[in-house]
């Protein structure tokens, strides 16, 4: 299997673009702000053809590029219903500071020419490559990872996390759409019972695993708690 992966725009999100190896289809995950000339340069560089589009969620720092992108290549876009409309208007996802930012510059978005909408553990298969898709709400209504499996000895899959997880971290849940007992029982039923050997790329920062997150993620060891996680799989 073929990932690589760059850091892209003023808040340094992790674009990804998926391959069964070069020279064939590929799959592009999250180009947000200035993302487009980053996947070009992968594209080109290893002969690739990207086909499809994934958002792991409707925030602007992970859909800036989504339509640009989606039109160059033809490309199928594919997100949560519950966010499909920030593909259009992300500014109904923003916080204050990302507002102030933009005031003053002369910015349109608009939904790709093909968009197609993820349901919770669906299977999608694109360029090659099976993802299962995982809605987990918490960071926004309509946040999913993406896992595949992962052909190494000591891997057996690897998780797009989008903002739900990262190294050390989680995502915030102070934005529109956010909400923190939703964030805690995403992570209590869609991640702490994955495998430890799972390879975690973030939306932002570096990459990790599930196995260094339950040891060392300070709000998945508070999860790890029997007690704790019960309650919050049952939203007491």
């Amino acid at each position: 299997m073929f990932i690589a992966g760059f850091p892209a725009g003023p808040w340094g999100t992790n674009c990804y673009v998926v391959a069964t190896a070069p020279g064939a289809e590929c799959v592009v995950i999250d180009p947000g702000k200035d993302a487009a000339e980053g996947v070009d340069q992968v594209v080109r560089e290893h002969k690739l053809k990207p086909v499809s589009v994934l958002v792991t969620h409707g925030h602007v720092d992970h859909m800036w590029c989504v339509a640009p992108v989606a039109g160059t290549y033809d490309a199928t876009a594919y997100i949560h219903p519950k966010d499909r409309h920030l593909l259009s208007d992300p500014m109904l996802g923003m916080s204050r500071e990302t507002t102030q930012m933009l005031l003053g510059g002369s910015y349109s978005w608009a939904e790709p020419d093909d968009v197609q909408e993820l349901d919770d553990l669906q299977t999608i298969e694109l360029a090659g490559v099976s993802f299962v898709v995982d809605h987990t709400p918490g960071h926004t209504e309509g946040s999913v990872t993406f896992r595949t499996p992962y052909p190494a000895a000591d891997v057996s899959e690897v998780m797009f996390s989008g903002d739900l997880l990262f190294a050390g971290s989680i995502g915030r849940t102070d934005l529109p759409g956010g909400d923190h007992p939703t964030m805690m029982r995403s992570l209590a039923t869609k991640v702490l019972p994955l495998a430890d050997d799972i390879v975690v790329l973030p939306g932002h920062g570096e990459q990790t695993s599930i196995g260094r997150e339950r040891a060392t993620n300070p709000f998945l060891q508070d999860l790890a708690d029997t007690g704790a996680a019960d309650q919050v799989t049952r939203g007491l």
